[in-house]
């Protein structure tokens, strides 16, 4: 099919109502409604933030693999939204497996360059001792009994890329799309549809990193450090899938404000901050005590900062792009301040530095303990 057909026949069905068939909800917006779509890797306390947020439409949450696989990370979704009483909103299932990475690739990466210090649902062992827990390794198509137990609302049948790409045409310039994974979704929905960053009003994404320091004396932080001592260009999200990375930050986006490991060293999800924040008695809250893990919030603060953007305290506008060369400096980032760029096609960014943490936490424990 030509292209000039392509764009026409993928038009007309997107505003006859999705290609595979999902139907939006009828819904009324007013005014003051700001229209978000959420992509993520698993869902967390960061969703739940953005759900319970006033004058808050959430369109759809995506999945992808990353930290968990797409199915068991759509599970989550699942779980998640039932156990906020908000099954109004659709989840869609997204990529399976990056565009070109694989866990071979890692493991042939690994053997020149050394070991990764997080593999995501790679992940079958720690190269050093540690408190964090590891998830058990699976296959892609295995989804294991959830600790919050196991949803029974389904997933939409739509693709996650095609549902985004029909958002963004029928509510032109007013979406705005907070990814937390890896961008595999966002990457095949620009290539499926040029128009589609560019009919999007922004993208807020948690990902990457610049030259991170930590911040916290705990030893959750401390090893936490381990990840970015030696790499500071290094984050997973971006390192699961370079080339999807690198395609989604070149699209012609009208703002993006990326959220990198920088300002999430100051924070963690700490038993004090886990009891000062759900001490409300609601579901999401009963859960969310049982979530001290001392991992930093890496996906609450870029939450936070799209519902709240005067949290940042310190940004930079710098070009961004992906390091896709299979080398030691794989999935690093790359970053220029106005005039070093090589203008190959990097977009400008709002690089969050840091944030007004106190204000961050207060943010989050007055949305979770609204009923």
């Amino acid at each position: 099919m030509k292209l000039a057909s392509f764009k026409h026949f993928t038009r007309a069905c997107l505003l006859a109502g999705g290609l595979i068939g999902a139907i939006a909800p009828s819904v009324v917006h007013a005014e003051t409604d700001r229209m978000v779509i959420f992509d993520d890797d698993g869902f967390a306390l960061a969703q739940w933030m953005v759900l319970k947020a006033p004058h808050v439409k959430v369109l759809g949450i995506a999945t992808v693999s990353g930290d968990f696989w797409q199915k068991e990370a759509t599970a989550y979704a699942l779980r998640g939204l039932e156990i906020a009483n908000r099954k109004d909103v659709p989840v869609v299932q997204g990529a399976t497996y990056p565009l070109v990475n694989s866990e071979k690739l890692t493991d042939k990466w690994e053997a020149l360059y050394g070991k990764l210090v997080w593999k995501g649902a790679w992940m079958r062992s720690w190269v050093e001792k540690t408190t964090q827990p590891l998830p058990p390794y699976h296959a892609a198509d295995v989804v294991p009994d959830l600790p919050w137990g196991n949803p029974t609302l389904k997933p939409s049948a739509e693709n996650a890329a095609m549902f985004m790409i029909r958002m963004v045409h029928q509510y032109p310039g007013q979406v705005s799309i907070i990814e937390c994974g890896p961008m595999t979704n966002l990457a095949l929905a620009q290539k499926l549809d040029p128009e589609f960053a560019s009919l999007a009003k922004e993208l807020v994404y948690m990902g990457g990193s610049l030259n991170p320091r930590q911040k916290l004396t705990s030893p959750a932080s401390a090893q936490f450090a381990r990840e970015f001592g030696n790499s500071p260009r290094r984050e997973f999200n971006i390192r699961f899938d370079p080339e999807a990375a690198s395609i989604t930050m070149r699209a012609p986006w009208k703002r993006i404000v990326m959220v990198p490991v920088d300002p999430s060293t100051e924070t963690e999800m700490s038993a004090e901050f886990v009891k000062d924040i759900a001490a409300a008695d609601t579901p999401i809250a009963r859960i969310v005590k049982r979530s001290a893990n001392n991992f930093p919030l890496w996906d609450e603060t870029a939450a936070a900062v799209w519902l709240d953007p005067s949290l940042i305290r310190t940004s930079a506008d710098l070009y961004v792009d992906v390091n896709t060369m299979f080398s030691a400096q794989y999935g690093d980032i790359l970053s220029w301040s106005e005039g070093y760029q090589p203008d190959v096609g990097e977009q400008k960014e709002k690089v969050v530095l840091t944030i007004d943490v106190p204000r961050m936490k207060a943010l989050i424990k007055d949305l979770i303990s609204k009923p």
